[in-house]
């Protein structure tokens, strides 16, 4: 990969499905225009099956509310438009490494995950609505704030 491959957090794809969302337009605007500026979207099975656990929650407990049809086909034409980088052993030993440098439990090891991801497949940058869930990883990946 290059240093124009990202990879979208699940919260892109969440913000990109739901038009009262804050930042619906800006995920649109990432999902239509930055491949036409020859940027590379990248997902992961963590990203999708996060997604389908989200898209298909109630609303009352800060779901989409989807049923699993509508979900199964939003996946794949998010899979369609994005590279989809496997859940490789390169990527559970960065993963081990993030854990043994930064201070990471709980939940926020999937935040890792995506880091480790990220850094097994050369991809440069990630995009989410949640900054400060990866301030904890310095500059090992470029985070790029979702309408910012």
């Amino acid at each position: 990969m290059d240093d124009s491959s990202v990879l979208l957090d699940t919260n892109v794809l969440l913000e990109a499905t739901a038009p009262a969302r804050d930042l619906h337009r800006a995920a649109l605007r990432v999902l239509d225009e930055w491949p036409n500026r020859g940027a590379r979207l990248c997902v992961s099975g963590q990203i999708l099956r996060e997604y389908l656990v989200v898209a298909t929650r109630d609303p009352e407990h800060n779901g989409l509310g989807l049923g699993v049809t509508d979900a199964l086909a939003n996946v794949e034409a998010f899979a369609g438009r994005c590279r989809f980088l496997g859940e490789t052993r390169e990527v559970a030993e960065r993963l081990r490494e993030l854990l043994r440098s930064v201070d990471c439990t709980g939940k926020r090891i999937h935040d890792a995950n995506l880091v480790a991801t990220c850094l097994a497949h050369g991809v440069s940058g990630l995009v989410t609505a949640n900054l400060g869930d990866f301030e904890r990883f310095g500059n090992q990946v470029d985070v790029k704030l979702l309408g910012g």
